[in-house]
């Protein structure tokens, strides 16, 4: 068990008393379901709540359907915490821990493609679906040198994909699975592009806050909470414990 945080810093992360977790409700790994309700459940959300219990405060979660969304409402008071995969980009106007958990993100290729590896895909008029301001699509952005990239809106990427003919679709390895019994002799590449490192970002200047959140998540990998969190909802293969930050 985490042990409870000084109340300097519980009102620091929760300033209205109640913790406002900002969960993205697009990742299908970490958010599983939804009660009836309409609230998530899942590893995030779990995470979330095992914060708050360590806080002494009440949680409150806060639906987004994108991380985009929840980068771009840093700092209005909206949430407190967000968990989104940490890119350079949202580091701009959060700050994040180390990686809680982490997620293979990989291409799907059509049954026509000559593309063998995760290195082909990067080569002059070969374009990339990609879903705009995803964690796995900021990292393209930053290291995509010569292939097109085509970032539009959540599931167009897959449609975009089909209807244009694209050589490539990025995404999470689980989903591209998935896709792929769509498209008859679609092939997923084997190894990844980059992991998704899936964390807990705060609002900008809370040093305090940011260095026990850091502590917090380190101790959930090192005593099997986010391992446990990840057998409880099936996601064993899918979703894997980050290392040590």
């Amino acid at each position: 068990m985490i042990s409870k945080v000084n109340p300097e810093i519980a009102a620091q992360l929760a300033p209205t008393g109640t913790l406002r977790a900002a969960i993205n409700m697009s990742n299908f790994l970490l958010v599983v379901d939804k009660t009836s309700e309409g609230d998530p459940i899942g590893p995030s959300p779990r995470m979330a709540a095992a914060i708050a219990e360590a806080l002494d405060v009440p949680l409150t979660l806060v639906p987004f359907q994108t991380p985009s969304e929840i980068a771009e409402t840093a700092g209005t008071g909206v949430w407190d915490i967000g968990n989104i995969g940490a890119e350079p980009q949202r580091a701009a106007v959060m700050d994040f821990t180390a990686a809680y958990a982490e997620i293979e993100a990989t291409y799907l290729v059509p049954a026509r493609s000559n593309l063998k590896s995760i290195t082909d895909v990067d080569k002059p008029g070969i374009r990339i679906s990609v879903p705009a301001g995803s964690a796995y699509g900021l990292w393209l952005e930053n290291n995509i040198k010569y292939a097109d990239l085509k970032p539009v809106k959540g599931r167009q990427a897959f449609e975009q994909f089909v209807n244009q003919d694209l050589e490539a679709l990025a995404g999470l390895r689980t989903q591209l699975i998935n896709d792929c019994e769509n498209l008859p002799g679609a092939r997923v590449l084997d190894g990844q592009f980059t992991a998704v490192q899936q964390a807990v970002g705060i609002n900008k200047g809370n040093q305090a806050a940011l260095d026990w959140l850091k502590q917090f998540v380190e101790e959930a990998k090192a005593n099997g909470l986010v391992a446990r969190l990840i057998e409880e909802y099936n996601v064993q293969g899918k979703l894997i414990v980050a290392p040590p930050g």
